[in-house]
């Protein structure tokens, strides 16, 4: 038991570390057009993100793939953009118009985006084979997957407050949120290793 908290820790942590925010970034630009209404859709989506990440790190441990993290770190803070400016041009738009198969492959993709930022460090901090990586990884994925589901609650709330209590429109929401996440995530990607090499 004392193993599994190990690895379920490792993965709350990668996902709530504060010097390491473009997780948190990624799952406040992607919850932006939702509410607490909308939970089945969020509890998807959210799960795609966990199952890429947990694919990307899957293949990693396996030596199916082994990407320059150089690339990785400039792909991430992209993923982020994308999502955000996908986010302004939509805002106030139904979600329910919104085609949920399209988000969903775009999310998962990112997930394996995300995942294999982490692989690096992941397959440094296991021992042993491939084979004995496989428990461990279940239990960081159920880590990830629990610190997401906070991370959701926390915005949720905070998207509450500020539309009930403060009268944002949800348009102006998203367009507060995605404008501020595109501020945020511009440095990073100007910042970004690849333009040195």
């Amino acid at each position: 038991m004392s193993q599994f908290w190990l690895y379920f820790k490792i993965g709350l942590n990668h996902v709530l570390d504060i010097h390491a925010y473009d997780h948190v970034l990624f799952l406040i630009a992607l919850m932006v057009p939702y509410a607490f209404k909308d939970w089945k859709r969020i509890f998807v989506l959210v799960t795609l993100f966990t199952l890429g990440h947990t694919l990307s790190l899957f293949l990693a441990v396996f030596g199916v793939v082994n990407i320059n993290p150089v690339y990785i770190e400039f792909l991430i803070p992209i993923t982020i953009l994308v999502t955000a400016i996908f986010h302004l041009f939509t805002a106030g738009k139904n979600s329910k118009t919104e085609s949920i198969s399209f988000v969903s492959i775009v999310t998962l993709f990112f997930g394996i985006i995300h995942g294999l930022g982490f692989s690096n460090y992941f397959k440094a901090i296991l021992p042993g084979n491939a084979t004995d990586k496989m428990l461990p990884l279940l239990e960081f994925a159920l880590g990830i997957e629990a610190a997401q589901i906070i991370v959701v609650i926390c915005v949720l709330i905070l998207s509450y407050i500020v539309q009930t209590f403060f009268r944002f429109s949800k348009r102006d929401w998203a367009l507060v949120m995605s404008s501020f996440i595109i501020g945020v995530v511009l440095p990073m990607i100007i910042e970004s290793e690849i333009w040195n090499r």
